[in-house]
């Protein structure tokens, strides 16, 4: 059956950007605000809920008793002898990224649409939800081969030109200007998570969308680093062939280049194939908990907008759970 939010632009192996501006209306029902520990006002459309400030540096001033000692500035305070701390003044808006995963893992669907569309889909209707609020939006968008890249800026500035540069990514010419892109992407999600390290302010709210395939949890030292002043939020894209094997039989497939038959009658072969992508979750879930991230778990058979609603909703959310 397919998915009538992904619109008469997208064929499920691409998407356009008339589809993706379109989902603008169905992001107001998304409720996009983070619940960190921390809680931090600014003069933007909401109040949110952050472990990082997301404040700028202003200056720094004499300790006062009160003061909270995270806040020391140890520079000045070791040049000067006298205690210091540092103040910061409020961002308008709070900076959103999307890392959006387009590699070949993510062109593969047997369900609606390529695991690459649906991520679009997401990375669009989140992004407008951020635009909605006030945010400021920015993002990273990447294959093997490419990679293009918006520093976040209000309102629509950067959000076109990004959601045009997730059409070019996802392989459907729709007649917009090409995107200036970077010739050189990344091999995986670890890479390009580790390269987004260094973009991202504290502060922020980062997204980042795909099925994480290969990501093990020796290569999330940049995960660390992300969640130690942001809110990270993963969307595990998948399909359910990944989950369960096909009923016993002989299948042709191919990989575009060479073509082979998968049989899988054997009992030994479906076991695996489930326990491969149950330990695949799981490993995710785990690496959410231990730095307080979010886990949604978006198939590609599934309404994109609300499996999004329900996974960001405020009510009984669990840092590393799966909705």
């Amino acid at each position: 059956m397919r998915d009538p939010s992904l619109g008469d632009g997208s064929s499920g192996v691409g998407i356009d950007l008339a589809s993706l501006i379109a989902l603008r209306q169905e992001a107001g029902r998304l409720q996009i605000a983070p619940r960190g520990k921390v809680l931090a006002t600014r003069s933007g459309g909401h109040l949110s809920r952050f472990r990082g400030r997301g404040m700028e540096f202003d200056e720094s001033r004499v300790y006062q008793p009160g003061d909270d000692p995270r806040n020391m500035d140890w520079r000045v305070t070791a040049r000067s002898s006298v205690a210091h701390v540092k103040l910061f003044r409020e961002e308008r808006e709070r900076p959103v990224w999307l890392l959006v995963d387009s590699g070949p893992g993510m062109r593969f669907g047997t369900r609606v649409a390529f695991k690459s569309v649906v991520a679009a889909q997401a990375a669009a209707l989140l992004a407008w939800a951020a635009v909605d609020k006030g945010d400021r939006v920015g993002g990273v968008v990447f294959d093997e081969d490419r990679r293009i890249e918006y520093r976040p800026a209000a309102r629509t500035r950067a959000l076109l030109p990004l959601l045009n540069g997730l059409t070019q990514l996802t392989g459907v010419h729709n007649g917009s200007a090409p995107v200036p892109a970077h010739r050189s992407g990344f091999g995986s999600v670890a890479a390009a998570a580790g390269y987004l390290v260094n973009l991202v302010r504290p502060g922020s709210l980062v997204f980042l969308i795909s099925d994480f395939s290969g990501l093990e949890q020796q290569d999330s030292g940049w995960m660390a680093r992300l969640a130690a002043g942001s809110e990270v939020v993963f969307v595990q894209v998948y399909d359910a062939l990944e989950v369960t094997a096909p009923p016993a039989g002989h299948y042709p497939v191919t990989d575009g280049s060479s073509l082979f038959v998968l049989d899988t009658a054997g009992t030994g072969l479906r076991r695996h194939w489930a326990k491969r992508f149950a330990d695949h979750t799981a490993m995710l879930q785990q690496l959410c908990r231990r730095y307080q991230a979010h886990l949604i778990g978006l198939r590609t058979d599934q309404a994109v907008g609300e499996v999004l609603r329900q996974g960001l909703r405020p009510q009984g959310r669990r840092p590393g759970g799966i909705r």
